[in-house]
């Protein structure tokens, strides 16, 4: 996670926004819970420094990612074409969560 980071775009300049920069379950751990967990810790941990939402980044291609950033509550409000100039056909999806 990042906040109030100079250089990180995805930030907007804002000091009240973090990003949740990856959340990654091995295997063998998917569908126990782990990523809610990890979520809601990312959470607790903007929470504590007086964040009032996250932000996170995934690629249309995740269609797993996206629907667990959906089952967390976060609202998808930008996708973007052309982000990534190497791969072409994905689109970066911004989520967001008001804390």
């Amino acid at each position: 996670m990042v906040f109030d980071t100079p250089g990180i775009d995805l930030l907007e300049g804002r000091r009240d926004l973090a990003v949740i920069w990856d959340i990654r379950v091995a295997p063998g751990w998917r569908r126990c819970g782990v990523g809610s967990d990890l979520f809601a810790a990312a959470e607790r941990w903007a929470r504590a420094r007086d964040c009032t939402e996250v932000k996170v980044e995934t690629q249309n291609i995740n269609v797993a990612a996206c629907r667990f950033y959906e089952k967390q509550g976060c609202e998808l409000r930008a996708a973007n074409r052309g982000v990534y100039p190497t791969l072409r056909d994905e689109v970066q999806l911004l989520w967001y969560k008001e804390l």
